[in-house]
């Protein structure tokens, strides 16, 4: 199975571009004004409308109001509700785009709650962090992970950089990857080099699975 490259955190148009040239399945706009790469929606509207409609355009939300994500999911042209906080996502449900929910594993009955989420919800496997909710550069639990990705789809986050990414995929066997920190040079800016490499990486791992 191919794994699926998603690259969160983007700003700037350049950086959308280079990451649809080096062949991302996903980008992400952080909607979040409490983290560093945080994006106006008008921005994020403007580059997303750049963005072929074969890429995913994921908006990253942390303990938000319903109404307001689905505002945004029309005015950006938003395909992907990404929950990032404490927050359920039944109230989330009616707006009608694919949900993805990111989880903290760091017990094994964090691994049934991950399990038991609805199934038109796909889980994040990220590091904890309660201040910052992610792109740390901290490694999530590959171990729980894996135990998670054996019963359902999973996406993999937390520390990911060019040269731990292919381990990362031959442990947890994820359907995809989100990497944020691990290719920039400040949050914010991502690096085409650390991006370049990073695509390789999991190229190469890809590769192993055929």
């Amino acid at each position: 199975m191919r794994v699926r490259v998603k690259i969160c955190g983007i700003t700037r148009p350049e950086d959308a571009q280079l990451a649809v040239d080096l062949g991302a399945d996903a980008i992400g706009f952080v909607l979040w004004p409490g983290s560093p790469r945080t994006i106006n929606s008008e921005i994020a509207r403007s580059i997303a409308g750049k963005i072929p409609k074969t890429v995913t355009k994921v908006g990253v939300f942390v303990d938000p109001l319903p109404n307001d994500v689905a505002w945004l999911v029309e005015f950006i042209g938003l395909d992907t509700v990404q929950l990032h906080g404490q927050e359920a996502t039944e109230p989330f449900e009616w707006i009608g785009a694919p949900l993805v929910k990111a989880v903290r594993l760091d017990t094994d009955q964090d691994i049934e709650r991950a399990a038991d989420l609805p199934r038109y919800v796909t889980p994040l496997v990220d590091a904890t962090d309660r201040r910052l909710m992610g792109g740390t550069g901290q490694l999530a639990d590959w171990r729980r992970a894996a135990r998670l990705a054996a019963r359902r789809p999973i996406m993999l986050a937390g520390g990911l950089v060019a040269a731990n990414v292919a381990d990362a995929v031959r442990a947890v066997r994820p359907w995809a990857v989100d990497v944020s920190s691990g290719v920039e040079r400040y949050p914010g800016v991502k690096d085409a080099d650390r991006m370049i490499r990073f695509f390789q990486a999991v190229a190469g791992v890809n590769v192993e699975a055929v």
